[in-house]
């Protein structure tokens, strides 16, 4: 097995910002002894190529410089080998828009960059479950969260159409997306218990943020090895517009129309393709099934 740290780069990060400040990083942890193989990524996907090509050749060691649709590539690339090919670990610089991973172990965003740095030297290691979504055209793995409905709407009109604009970006998503606000059920059971009700949005998470800084699921944690499922109602417009700032707290939770379980499994009863946010990641699918992979991958935080 390699003792090197495979790491791969993705330049676009940020609205570019990856590319400039990734040289600094990256040498930055060469002076401190570690061996870096590096690759960049030109095009989507291409981080899920090199993983699993690494992986392949014996490396166990990955860091993502990006954002968090980089260590999701990444994710992609070791799974499903990883679960019985030999344990992984993966550090992240985030030198992305969202970051929204790393923001479960720091609270001040403008340290992230340094709390990776620092996990990584200082070989910091926990577990952390992930998450396989099972879809009709194969499996997709994840670490962070899943999302349907409202916040899936905003992340693939920012993703889509403004991702340009960087952090505002987000922000013009979520206020076209008020605008053109849309409430219907995704019918699922969780754990067997069937649930059809209309919501604004729900989400299946492994860890707390989303966006970068909406705490949709303030009580998940990496390793319970359980999916927090949050389901918010059919709110309307104007409760939406006073309770946005909930989202970011995590407070959205004590609103009537919200409720929160864990569950192993959830299983989908979707009729046709939907948006999905993962990881960062905006695709259109039909979602079949989640389940928990518990403590499958190390992660350096």
């Amino acid at each position: 097995m390699s003792e090197a740290y495979f790491t791969i780069v993705n330049p676009a990060a940020g609205g570019g910002r990856c590319g400039k400040l990734a040289p600094r990083a990256l040498d930055r942890l060469r002076a401190a002894g570690l061996r870096l193989e590096v690759r960049e990524t030109r095009a989507p996907g291409e981080g899920t190529v090199y993983a699993n090509g690494a992986y392949a050749d014996g490396f166990r060691k990955f860091i993502a410089v990006g954002g968090d649709g980089t260590s999701f590539e990444i994710v992609n690339g070791i799974f499903p080998d990883a679960a019985a090919g030999g344990r992984a670990s993966l550090g992240f610089l985030p030198l992305g828009t969202g970051n929204s991973f790393l923001r479960d172990f720091v609270e001040n965003r403008t340290d992230l960059a340094e709390f990776g740095i620092k996990g990584i030297l200082e070989h910091r290691t926990r577990p952390c479950d992930v998450i396989c979504l099972n879809h009709s055209g194969g499996a997709l793995f994840y670490i962070n969260t899943l999302n349907m409905g409202f916040a899936a709407d905003v992340a693939t009109l920012t993703n889509r159409h403004l991702k340009f604009l960087g952090e505002p970006g987000y922000l013009v998503g979520v206020l076209v997306s008020l605008a053109r606000l849309r409430r219907r059920p995704f019918p699922l059971r969780a754990d067997g218990e069937r649930d059809d009700r209309r919501c604004l949005f729900v989400a299946f998470s492994n860890s707390k943020y989303t966006g970068g800084k909406m705490m949709i699921a303030p009580q998940a944690s990496i390793d319970s090895g359980l999916i927090e499922y949050v389901h918010w109602g059919p709110i309307g417009r104007m409760g939406l517009v006073r309770n946005l700032p909930t989202l970011f707290t995590g407070s959205h939770n004590r609103h009537p129309m919200a409720s929160r379980r864990t569950a192993a499994r959830i299983e989908f009863d979707l009729k046709n393709p939907v948006d999905v946010v993962v990881d960062g990641e905006v695709l259109t699918l039909e979602a079949e099934s989640l389940e928990v992979m518990p403590g499958a991958l190390d992660v350096m935080v």
